[in-house]
């Protein structure tokens, strides 16, 4: 039987797409494809692994009632990227939660989405 080997993307609305891209492109660094568009392309060079998880519909861990999804966004040091949006303004919740995959925090996005950063833990 064939079978899903991996996430091929993340996909998501938005009111203003361009501006939102520009906004995760200034604040997260994440660098936009050549050619415009609101298009990132990441490309592994390490082992890595990425989540796929459904939550029930009452979650409240996507922040807004109405939220559908939340992205989450691996990073080397989660410490000094809550700072950097903090400094920029960027509404970050209090709250970082330490696990045995390591260190998570959350912040929101210009269009009210909350999206998760995700230091792994050693050897993830």
């Amino acid at each position: 039987m064939e079978r899903v080997v991996g996430i091929g993307g993340v996909f998501f609305k938005a009111k203003d797409p361009a501006a939102l891209a520009s906004w995760y492109r200034d604040h997260l660094g994440i660098e936009l494809e050549p050619g415009g568009g609101a298009v990132a392309v990441f490309r592994w060079s390490e082992s890595g692994t990425t989540t796929w998880s459904a939550f029930p519909e009452d979650t409240r861990y996507f922040g807004r009632p109405e939220s559908r999804a939340m992205i989450n966004y691996r990073v080397a040091h989660l410490d000094r990227m809550l700072e950097q949006l903090r400094a920029a303004g960027v509404p970050v919740d209090d709250h970082v939660e330490d696990s045995e995959f390591g260190r998570f925090g959350w912040a929101t996005d210009p269009g009210g989405n909350r999206f998760e950063l995700w230091e792994p833990a050693p050897g993830l």
